[in-house]
């Protein structure tokens, strides 16, 4: 179970606050992008990120579900938008450190998706 510290007393949590928990973790997190582009930053903080190299960099993005995205990443304080003095202007993205908080969670989906990838391709040649 994890702990909760409650009025300076750290306790362990119920149940309920565990998914209660799990759910705002999933409704900042969720869906089928918003990890993917935190890793993508995460893995490119040395880079100049502008909007047309993050839809490049993430297969099957389009602009629109991009920019809905990252205005929700950037409003949960897990990225920073920074208007460049350039002509023509540039907007720039970056990773937070709060953001790089996520990085765990990313590196452990990141395994097990390696891991579960090749056990379903094993379970379909056992399949044959």
């Amino acid at each position: 179970m994890s702990k909760i510290i409650e009025n300076g007393v750290e306790r362990e949590a119920t149940c309920t606050e565990e998914l209660f928990a799990m759910r705002d973790s999933l409704d900042v997190l969720g869906g089928k992008w918003k990890l993917m582009i935190l890793r993508y930053l995460t893995n490119r903080t040395d880079q100049l990120i502008h909007f047309k190299k993050l839809q490049r960099g993430i297969d099957g993005i389009s602009a629109k579900m991009l920019s809905k995205e990252l205005k929700e990443l950037e409003i949960n304080l897990l990225i920073t938008r920074t208007i460049q003095d350039t002509k023509p202007i540039t907007v720039r993205y970056a990773v937070t450190d709060y953001g790089k908080s996520v990085l765990p969670v990313t590196e452990t989906l990141v395994n097990w998706g390696i891991i579960h990838r090749e056990k379903i391709k094993q379970s379909m040649g056992d399949l044959k």
